[in-house]
């Protein structure tokens, strides 16, 4: 009877009935305490608009995280990218706005994992310094004003816009975690760099591509962050540094899952999870200091969940 239990436990549709049996304790939870304020139809479609924002983001991370590595660069880029996309939105129409906002978040991308594997200090010491580098580059770009969407280039600030570039985005991610060396050697390096170099995986090289596939998600995420507000303003002073934990969370509902088969699920399950949270104090009209506290704690325990899952949780 054990030994069943422990089957039933490691297969992925233990992981996916403990995802949603998650999702229905939160909505029920805050649907009790105000039943009039939250969880209509339209307030969960609502919250999954924001939320899949967060997921393109989070399974970008997942490919860094999961080798051990962290980016506190993430908020910085979404906001350059979006910026340069919406600049060259105005001139190239969708095309520039869609190359703008990739190829920008990509290049991100290649410098960090350029210059952490030349510095060879850990990663949240390179991403920081950077952070602060490309808060600077954003206001200069932009020219110290706000920078709009043009009306007419507005297809993914909703549905079905939105859903569809998400969904290529999870397509594309359960492409390279399953039929790609990327994803294999990615777990493996998380799991034991040491043994992963015995084994002839070259990797530095995969630590480049993970930050390469990290901000090309992040350029994903520009497009739909830009386009659902409509509008991006440059920032100092680290305040882009608040960008980045949400997109994290659901990284970290990944990391946790992984073991039942279920990354990308949960990451995109997770980031719903958290959006309710967060919008069932908004209705309980609680204060943003208890919104914060209610993050921060949120994070402890995915964090803690995640440490049991592996070795890939420990940052570098």
């Amino acid at each position: 009877m054990a030994q069943k239990l422990e089957k039933l436990k490691s297969s992925r549709y233990y992981g996916f009935v403990l995802l949603l049996a998650m999702l229905l304790f939160f909505y029920a939870v805050f649907k009790i305490l105000t039943p009039n304020n939250f969880g209509s139809p339209a307030n969960l479609y609502s919250y999954l608009q924001s939320s899949i924002i967060y997921a393109v983001g989070g399974c970008g991370l997942y490919f860094i995280v999961v080798m051990g590595l962290f980016d506190f660069a993430v908020g910085s880029n979404i906001v350059l990218s979006s910026i340069v996309g919406v600049i060259l939105a105005k001139k190239f129409g969708y095309a520039g706005f869609i190359l703008g906002c990739l190829g920008c978040g990509t290049l991100i991308g290649l410098l960090i994992g350029f210059l952490y594997n030349k510095l060879n200090v850990p990663s949240m010491i390179v991403t920081v310094g950077l952070m602060l580098i490309f808060e600077s580059v954003a206001v200069f770009a932009a020219g110290g004003e706000k920078q709009t969407l043009p009306e007419n280039l507005r297809f993914f600030s909703g549905a079905p816009g939105n859903i569809i570039i998400a969904l290529l985005a999870f397509a594309l991610m359960y492409f390279i975690l399953n039929y790609t060396k990327i994803g294999t050697y990615c777990n493996a390096i998380g799991s034991n760099e040491f043994t992963a170099k015995n084994m002839g995986i070259d990797v530095k090289k995969y630590k480049l591509i993970g930050f390469m596939l990290l901000h090309f998600f992040v350029g994903i995420m520009a497009i739909l962050s830009v386009s659902y507000g409509t509008t991006m303003t440059a920032l100092t002073g680290m305040s882009t540094m608040s960008r980045n934990f949400q997109p994290l969370m659901g990284t970290f509902f990944g990391i946790a899952f992984r073991k039942y088969g279920q990354p990308i699920t949960a990451i995109v399950v997770g980031e719903f999870i958290i959006s309710i949270i967060f919008n069932g104090f908004v209705a309980l009209g609680a204060p943003t200091t208890i919104q914060n506290v209610v993050t921060g704690g949120a994070l402890l325990v995915i964090v803690a969940l995640t440490a049991r899952g592996g070795k890939g949780s420990v940052v570098k």
